[in-house]
């Protein structure tokens, strides 16, 4: 397998990791200073990072080839997932988890692909903090109402049914805070890491 490989297989792995973690957490709704929100969303800005670095690194091609492998993955995981979170079974057919998992799943690859065309639009720009804030921001913003209004509007689920929105309307100000606070400087932190250590394979080399 060649190294490039391994790196999608490694985000592809990565990418899935985080759907399964985020649909595990967005399943426990909390209150916020006032506000309803769920643990989910502390978690799952991190895939957009991931995303932005395959893009910059890897090319938009690669960035979506990683999306569209990740996505049946992410989708069987959602499936389980909820199911157990509902039902406290795995191997149950359950509606609302078929659809919390279809959600995920339309969320995670439209989301996606809006932040790898955005990021690769402005990384061209000299201040490098742009493409990851602006991409992070539409594509969090896309990915959160599109989950949550195709998984809970007229729900079954009695409070997400009554305060989707709310919940999604938090749940992105708290991703975009985490975003812009946290993730989008370990993105800086860690091109630098890569980019600092390619010259020095280059130098060795040379």
């Amino acid at each position: 397998m060649h190294f490039s490989d391994n790196k999608v297989a490694w985000l592809v792995f990565a990418h899935v990791s985080i759907i399964a973690l985020s649909n595990s957490l967005v399943q426990f709704p909390f209150i916020c200073f006032g506000f309803r929100t769920t643990y989910g969303a502390f978690t799952y800005p991190l895939i957009f990072i991931l995303t932005d670095l395959s893009t910059r690194l890897l090319g938009p091609e690669k960035a979506r080839k990683i999306v569209l492998l990740a996505m049946l993955p992410g989708l069987i995981c959602s499936f389980f997932i909820s199911n157990y979170c509902n039902q406290n079974e795995l191997f149950v057919f359950n509606s609302v988890s078929l659809r919390v998992a279809l959600a995920s799943l339309t969320a995670y690859v439209l989301g996606q692909l809006l932040d790898i065309t955005i990021f690769h639009k402005l990384r061209q720009l000299k201040q490098w903090w742009i493409a990851p804030s602006v991409s992070n921001v539409f594509g969090n913003l896309f990915d959160t109402f599109c989950f949550f209004f195709v998984a809970f509007y007229h729900s079954i689920n009695p409070f997400l049914s009554a305060h989707w929105f709310e919940i999604a309307t938090v749940d992105l100000l708290v991703k975009i805070t985490i975003s812009l606070l946290t993730f989008v400087p370990v993105y800086g932190i860690t091109l630098q890491w890569i980019m600092r250590n390619k010259a020095d394979a280059i130098e060795l080399t040379s």
